[in-house]
């Protein structure tokens, strides 16, 4: 599956040499306020196996931030919470508002050739979902049930998940009191972040 994918992938760069700087790479990750790494969005390369223990308490109350990275920068982030600003679960009725509500609304009105990757989360590829981002970018969606199919378990080809939040990660507090406390410093570290890297790791990607 991804070979079959980078061949595809190739295929249309070939067409669309200017891709990277028209591709959104998009993914959520989910903040601990305890200090707790979440393993599926922070990765660790190492030539040997480190056994590390992770543990983390039962309930661990999280923040769920949501961006996509292109060749201009971050768009967002965007934080999953409720009309009284309280953290919330992403589904799929929930990440379909924020696109119709946050996305759209920030991409610029020339928007007609950017194409959009994510992974294949339940909540990205539900029938609402998908339909969405369709509407927004025809013909140009790279995800499960998408134009062209994301594999599966692919962490390793997103810039997000690859690169974006475990820096964010690192660079957070080991501990953030409270649901605003996280807010307020994720915003902090933002604009530093794209201002020092953004440019370094679209070349890369």
């Amino acid at each position: 599956m991804r070979l079959q994918f980078c061949c595809q992938f190739v295929g249309i760069l070939t067409e669309n040499p200017d891709l990277p700087n028209k591709l959104l790479m998009s993914d959520e990750a989910h903040f601990h306020l305890h200090g707790t790494v979440n393993k599926q969005n922070f990765r660790y390369l190492s030539a040997a196996n480190p056994h590390e223990l992770h543990q983390r308490p039962t309930y661990d109350p999280t923040v769920s931030v949501w961006c996509p990275v292109w060749s201009r920068g971050i768009i967002g982030p965007y934080f999953f919470e409720d009309e009284d600003r309280k953290a919330i679960t992403v589904t799929s009725q929930h990440y379909t508002e924020m696109i119709n509500e946050f996305l759209s609304p920030n991409l610029s009105p020339n928007n007609g050739t950017l194409w959009f990757q994510q992974d294949g989360t339940t909540a990205h590829t539900a029938v609402i979902s998908i339909a969405a981002l369709h509407h927004l970018f025809p013909q140009r969606v790279i995800s499960r049930f998408g134009d062209v199919p994301w594999p599966p378990r692919s962490p390793d080809l997103s810039a997000p998940d690859i690169f974006v939040w475990g820096y964010l990660k690192s660079k957070l507090p080991c501990r953030l009191t409270t649901y605003m406390h996280s807010k307020k410093t994720y915003r902090k570290i933002s604009p530093n972040f794209q201002k020092k890297h953004f440019k370094l790791l679209c070349a890369a990607s």
